[in-house]
């Protein structure tokens, strides 16, 4: 998939371009390790300037999953402003994610 789609999924994910950092994160209803995730996520974006946390309901957006690759619940994306930088599947480490935002800033 070119690069044009997928800037034209995360968008219609709801991934402002204007947003340095947004952490993108797929997750599903029954999904325990999903809230862990949640939570580590909504951290990092409280304590760092310029990143957003955005949820995605895996079970709503297939094609999304399908056309980023997505294979697994949870999986986050380090999206900065319109390109995915970097991806984890998993419980993600909040110092990895603090990283994982420097590293894209």
């Amino acid at each position: 998939m070119g690069s044009s789609a997928v800037t034209e999924t995360l968008h219609a994910l709801g991934v402002d371009p204007a947003t340095p950092v947004t952490l993108v994160q797929f997750s599903s209803a029954f999904c325990t390790p999903c809230r862990v995730t949640r939570r580590v996520l909504a951290d990092v974006a409280g304590l760092v300037d310029g990143v957003t946390h955005l949820e995605v309901d895996a079970e709503s957006h297939l094609d999304a999953l399908r056309a980023l690759d997505i294979g697994r619940t949870p999986t986050t994306l380090v999206v900065a402003g319109d390109r995915i930088v970097q991806r984890a599947a998993g419980v993600p480490v909040k110092a990895q994610v603090l990283a994982a935002v420097a590293a894209a800033r």
